[in-house]
């Protein structure tokens, strides 16, 4: 028995069939996914470690499992990646920084407990930006594992922070990954590899055994093929934790006992489309025209946000809790061996946050969340594009290509990011120098299944998920 090569773009869905059809066993899978590891996934600066005795160890034990009539669900012999600041027993977790690329932690991250317990095999440890980007970083070569590359081009970047969980689904290393996300770094690199990510609400997945950025942003979620593989992640991975009192105790499951029926109540957030490259406003009015005929009315309205300073609100948090959470790291001196100099002096000017300026960006963050509570009740999901562009290239810094574009990114980060609310970005065309557009789906907090409902209803209709990149 053999894997086939289209396997590498296969849906965990259907590698779940074929492997229960004694089409390949985990043990073949794998294999054939450490040998992209190694390859592909080096050439394209997508790999920290690759897990390689861990991985055939836990393959065997999922055929051995499975051969015995023992099927944890879904994800039984199933690879995957996660970003490297989940902490793996027996392999370094680095944080994406050259300082700590020896560094040992002797347990296992909640979400990796989670993975094992639903029999998923864990084959590599993932690029990402150097400690989540918690000191601002100013282009793609912001990793000691250098410019994470995009799948569908060289010469552009994989999205960030979670960069090497999006080359890594986008170039078919691995069935899925794990990305954390604290103000669009599971949703930046999900548009700009064009693959499904998802990001819970807030405290619907544990970070114990992440690293910290912010405790009152941070969030777990996965990047998959398809919508319909999102929630089968989010299904092994969520649920309550003692030991990270931010998680909510409201059960989740997927799919739902019940799902949600067309017509689906959607609405477009008002400009979206106003500045944005010609190629991403075209992509969205189409992905719109095949929602019309589920939305209530045959139409999709457009509502504004209400009025707050949500970007220096949401940043004044974040800076906070990140100078306090990474405040070992800065005092150690190790930031001067970071790649991107602007994190040189992003590390310390986040000390210098007031209590009283975080109290008040605290304040204010409750009063918008109510009112965004208020407007998305109204509504199954709001949609937008999930960036103004497609992919940055590798190159250079961000703002010598984004200059005198005019481009404006309404993609709804902070405001919702702040919130805690879920969001989704999958697929939808090509754009510039034929890379992949996204489209976003936003909702209510703990209504991902909606979310997800609508979302694999557009790729029933759409094939733009099916699409896969030839490598270089």
């Amino acid at each position: 028995m053999s894997v086939a090569p289209e396997m590498a773009f296969a849906s965990i869905v259907t590698l779940g069939k074929e492997l229960r059809a004694g089409t390949f066993t985990s043990v073949e899978l794998t294999e054939f996914f450490l040998h992209r590891l190694e390859t592909i996934g080096k050439e394209y600066n997508a790999v920290v470690t690759v897990t390689a005795d861990l991985a055939r160890e836990q393959a065997k034990l999922a055929d051995r499992e499975l051969a015995e009539g023992t099927d944890r669900g879904p994800l039984h012999g199933i690879p995957y990646g996660a970003k490297d600041l989940l902490n793996t027993v027996g392999y370094p977790t680095t944080w994406g920084a050259d300082s700590h690329r020896e560094q040992q932690i002797d347990n296992d991250a909640l979400t990796v407990i989670k993975l094992r317990q639903a029999g998923a095999v864990l084959t590599a440890k993932l690029a990402m930006v150097a400690f989540a980007g918690g000191f601002g970083y100013s282009g793609p070569d912001s990793s000691f594992t250098g410019p994470c590359l995009n799948p569908w081009s060289k010469g552009h970047w994989a999205g960030g922070s979670s960069t090497g969980p999006g080359t890594a689904v986008g170039a078919g290393l691995c069935p899925f990954a794990i990305g954390t996300e604290t103000s669009g770094s599971i949703i930046s690199p999900a548009a700009s590899c064009g693959v499904a990510g998802l990001r819970p609400t807030f405290g619907r997945v544990s970070r114990t055994g992440a690293m910290t950025l912010s405790w009152t942003l941070d969030k777990i979620g996965p990047l998959c093929h398809t919508a319909e593989d999102c929630g089968l992640v989010l299904n092994a991975i969520a649920g309550f934790d003692a030991d990270d009192p931010s998680t909510i105790s409201e059960d989740y499951h997927y799919p739902p006992a019940k799902t949600l029926e067309p017509p689906f109540r959607l609405a477009k957030i008002a400009g979206a489309v106003d500045h944005v490259l010609p190629e991403v406003k075209e992509n969205f009015l189409a992905s719109l025209d095949i929602l019309k005929s589920v939305a209530v009315g045959g139409d999709i309205p457009e509502v504004s946000l209400p009025e707050f300073p949500y970007d220096a609100v949401v940043n004044t948090i974040l800076h906070a809790e990140s100078s306090a959470a990474l405040q070992e790291v800065v005092l150690e001196q190790s930031i001067w061996e970071l790649p991107d100099p602007r994190m040189h002096l992003g590390a310390y000017s986040t000390m210098f946050v007031s209590a009283r300026d975080y109290i008040n960006a605290l304040r204010i963050r409750a009063k918008f969340q109510r009112a965004l509570d208020d407007l998305f009740a109204e509504y199954d999901a709001l949609i937008t594009p999930t960036f103004a562009m497609t992919s940055y290239p590798s190159d250079r810094p961000f703002r010598d290509y984004t200059a005198g574009k005019g481009l404006v990114h309404l993609n709804l980060r902070q405001p919702t990011n702040g919130a805690g609310l879920p969001a989704i970005s999958i697929p939808n065309g090509f754009g510039e120098h034929n890379l992949p557009t996204g489209l976003q789906f936003i909702g209510s907090r703990y209504e991902e299944n909606r979310l997800l409902t609508i979302a694999e209803y557009y790729q029933s209709q759409t094939e733009w998920h099916l699409r896969t990149p030839e490598l270089a």
